[in-house]
């Protein structure tokens, strides 16, 4: 049987998606033009990005990014929208069907804006060069002819410049253009680095370029790469880097990093442009290259004036985030864990003291709140610090006042919020979701503003599709798990959803594990698409999770597995109690995380008639050296190595108890996987096969966490919500392939979701 879901009829009408035999009750049936929710609808959204506003806050600059499914590409254009009026004023800037603008970005006085685009690409590559155009539109103006491209560009804070850097690896090299007569300026190189140039800023006086370049250059690794020698040299050694400035009247290029022991990653510069903070990673060649070993890194804070450089921080197993200057110049502080002696998930705070030639000590802030502080924007007098930070099954804004040390709660609403503040202007932006809102981008003037919705002006809409789909009702609920301790988690309930009614249940377990499932559009692994087919989603935040304090977070330590495997049966064991679900009729699914905790009830319960396991370990004593990350392993799991105590990893090892495994179980994994890598979905595949559990392994091409080619994604949702109606509701085949390649011979329907206004070049 031929999966709806994927039918031309299927995407045409709600009349088609009877789905699974169940039929939508009276009124959804009324509302002919709705119709639920497909995987391929996911795969048709789109997203908005690269917000750049004006200096004044009038306007705001943004991409549009739509994927083409039939090239399985995607394609990026520009946007214009006012701050003041809304979406309604929203205009198409750019239209370059089969090329990408990215990176807008206005210039000081308005009068026009730059992008990167390829779109006049030639055979030599898909090269960005920057391009100039008006506001009030017209046609964009190349003005770059870089052979090798250009990378990203900046404005000078006085509006006289813009400096762009162009060239790959150790070519790339900061050039300058006037901004007045732009379209006819010839470009200045300013930098001559032999190893090229890696991050770079403007100091706010706009007379100086700080940058990091590498202290040497490796010529012949470069060229056994271009000569086609691509093997993968594990850790292989790269040159430290140094923290430079450029001086522009008169030109002068000076090193002001020159330590052997630390390389510096990146920096930050103060608003008065007196300091300069950066990070400082390990020299030694494997502390530095593998990926975890950022924990490495230490804090630094450079007087400009004299050169003086102070170590910040001094410790070898805690990573640190900042440094950050507060706008007044008053303070600088960085976010670091509660313990900073070594490696821990306890909550992370931040540390504060005042920014001075003295030196000092750091005053700790957020100690008695529950959970994580964060660095994310100042208040304009530098007393308080807004960070944004998940609450239970939500996203918030929370602020953390310096002088009392108190952190509050600024935004309450059943979504998910972020909220950012421009530099420049003092707007703040907010990206919002919820079940029925897909990420959309609201402004308002002030934060006494953010807790009144009718103060948000809309600026984005990219779509506006979603409202001909039928959702499932999704809602956060919370539970009692096997010691008393609460618990909780997102449900979906299926499209058409009837009380005293029972439905088949899907598990969706997030990764992480310290990370939570909120209330935001059709999450956990296509929610939205399962509730649309009949199901109900279960998305669980079990013990290990974020957002419900350190305790609950750090539960899992040394005994990683049961504890949230008695929260997930918990969660499920209420949705039965309370008449939701059929017991008879379950599925659990994952990825990452997700995937370790599918592996583990495959091996510890045989209630759920089908499983999926994405990117999930079977063995840890092997994925240990496997995986590009050790020391979060080992401290989840006795904080001891694995040659030293083998039966602490083994224990944990779903592995261990495989013979225990008799639900069907399809596994999905990427092939070059560094974080989980496959040869662990390798082990439980033999190991089921051997077994006689009837399983399958989709092996996909990549050397990502995720599985990085859309069409891939597509495969991995369809053949797994199809698994789960064989087993889980006997309907349907296991897989087919029809199901799939149907999609490539659909036509989207509708035109396109964007403003065609007046003025943008065609």
């Amino acid at each position: 049987m031929t999966s709806p879901t994927f039918s031309r009829a299927a995407l045409a009408s709600t009349a088609a998606l009877l789905l699974c035999g169940m039929a939508l009750p009276e009124a959804a049936r009324a509302q002919d033009e709705r119709r639920p929710m497909t995987f391929l609808d996911a795969r048709h959204m789109r997203r908005a990005g690269s917000q750049a506003l004006s200096t004044d806050g009038r306007w705001m600059l943004y991409t549009i990014t739509t994927p083409d499914w039939q090239e399985a590409e995607s394609q990026s254009d520009i946007h214009l929208v006012s701050v003041e009026e809304g979406v309604g004023s929203s205009r198409q800037m750019t239209y370059t069907e089969e090329k990408n603008e990215t990176s807008p970005a206005f210039s000081r006085d308005g009068r026009f804006f730059l992008f990167l685009s390829n779109r006049d690409a030639n055979e030599n590559g898909d090269r960005n060069q920057l391009y100039h155009m008006r506001p009030d539109g017209g046609e964009a103006q190349r003005i770059t002819d870089e052979s090798e491209g250009v990378t990203d560009f900046a404005f000078s804070d006085d509006g006289r410049w813009v400096v762009y850097r162009a060239g790959r690896g150790s070519d790339a090299q900061l050039h300058r253009l006037s901004t007045e007569g732009i379209t006819e300026a010839e470009a200045e190189q300013l930098t001559e680095q032999d190893a090229g140039i890696q991050s770079w800023r403007w100091a706010p006086d706009s007379r100086r370029l700080y940058f990091i370049t590498p202290d040497t250059l490796d010529a012949d690794a470069n060229i056994r790469r271009e000569s086609g020698f691509t093997v993968d040299i594990r850790n292989e050694e790269t040159p430290l880097a140094s923290l430079w400035a450029l001086d522009l009247e008169p030109k002068q290029t000076t090193r002001l990093t020159d330590d052997p022991t630390i390389t510096v990653a990146n920096f930050t510069i103060s608003d008065d442009g007196r300091w300069v903070g950066f990070t400082g990673n390990s020299a030694e060649r494997y502390e530095r290259n593998i990926t975890e070993q950022r924990i490495n890194a230490d804090l630094y804070l450079l007087e400009v004036a004299t050169g003086h450089i102070e170590r910040l921080t001094e410790n070898d197993e805690v990573s640190e985030q900042g440094p950050s200057f507060s706008p007044d110049g008053r303070w600088i502080a960085f976010v670091a864990a509660d313990d900073m002696t070594r490696y821990t998930m306890k909550s992370r705070r931040v540390y504060i003291r005042e920014v001075t030639d003295r030196g000092g000590s750091f005053r700790k802030l957020g100690g008695s709140f529950h959970d994580h502080v964060g660095l994310g924007f100042w208040s304009e007098d530098g007393n308080t610090i807004y960070f944004n930070a998940g609450v239970r099954a939500t996203r918030q804004l929370l602020a953390l006042d310096i002088a009392r040390d108190e952190v509050r709660q600024v935004t309450n609403l059943q979504a998910s919020v972020r909220v950012s503040r421009d530099d420049d202007s003092g707007v703040l932006l907010i990206n919002y979701a919820d079940p029925k809102t897909p990420a959309t981008t609201f402004s308002v003037a002030s934060i006494d503003q953010l807790d009144n919705r009718q103060a948000w002006t809309q600026l984005t809409d990219v779509n506006p599709q979603v409202r001909g789909f039928l959702l499932g009702e999704e809602e956060e609920i919370t539970w009692r798990s096997t010691d008393g301790h609460e618990v909780g988690g997102v449900l979906v309930k299926p499209v058409g959803y009837q009380e005293g009614q029972r439905y088949p249940l899907i598990v969706a377990i997030h990764g992480g594990p310290a990370s939570a499932d909120v209330l935001g559009f059709n999450g956990g692994y296509g929610s939205e698409v399962y509730a649309g087919a009949g199901y109900v989603v279960l998305r669980p935040n079990y013990r290990g999770s974020s957002n419900y304090g350190e305790e609950f977070r750090t539960a899992i330590v040394g005994d990683y597995f049961p504890q949230g495997y008695e929260d997930i049966m918990a969660g499920v064991d209420h949705l039965i109690e309370e008449g939701i679900v059929d017991g008879d009729r379950m599925g659990a699914l994952g990825w990452s995380a997700g995937g370790h905790w599918s592996n583990w009830i495959l091996t510890h319960t045989d209630r759920f008639k089908a499983i999926s396991s994405g990117a999930g370990t079977s063995n840890w004593i092997s994925m240990y050296a496997q995986s590009d990350v050790q020391r979060n392993r080992q401290y989840y799991l006795g904080d001891d190595l694995p040659y030293l105590n083998h039966d602490a990893y083994w224990e944990q090892s779903p592995m261990k108890y495989i013979t225990n495994a008799k639900t069907p179980t399809m596994i999905h994994v990427v092939e070059g996987d560094p974080r989980v890598p496959s040869p662990q979905s390798v082990e439980l595949h033999m190991g089921l096969k051997k077994l006689g559990v009837d399983t399958e392994l989709f092996m996909y091409p990549g050397r990502s966490h995720g599985i990085p080619d859309p069409r891939n994604r597509l495969v991995k949702a369809v053949s797994e919500m199809a698994w789960m109606d064989y087993y889980v509701r006997g309907i349907g085949e296991k897989f087919v392939w029809r199901d799939v390649l149907k999609t490539l011979e659909i036509e989207e329907e509708g035109p396109r979701a964007v403003t065609d206004g007046a003025g943008g070049e065609r």
